[in-house]
């Protein structure tokens, strides 16, 4: 069983046991429970549910691991040939890990 969930403005494909990174929450802590109400979708074994625009009573609960968690640096870097204009920039993401304890639908 899965369901499609929002999170922070995304959709997430979420399973119990399974591991999230999210955009960063803030007021998330270490160990706190987290519960999300807005599932978009359900699947159980083949049957599936879609919500217009959400599914009432369903929702995911999960534990927060680590509240921030840098993702990979990406790097952009500009040129303009011929005018010796270069500019290089760095950019790391900050995400919530989560780990989903059960799904409820």
């Amino acid at each position: 069983m899965y369901v499609i969930v929002e999170i922070n403005g995304q959709q997430f494909k979420a399973e119990a046991g399974r591991r999230l990174y999210v955009h960063h929450m803030q007021e998330a802590e270490n160990g706190a429970t987290v519960e999300f109400d807005r599932v978009l979708l359900v699947d159980k074994e083949g049957v599936v549910t879609v919500g217009a625009p959400t599914i009432e009573g369903a929702k995911v609960v999960c534990e927060v691991i680590s509240h921030l968690v840098k993702g990979e640096k990406v790097i952009i870097f500009h040129k303009k040939r011929r005018k010796g204009y270069r500019k290089r920039n760095g950019h790391r993401q900050q995400f919530t890990e989560l780990n989903i304890k059960e799904v409820v639908a």
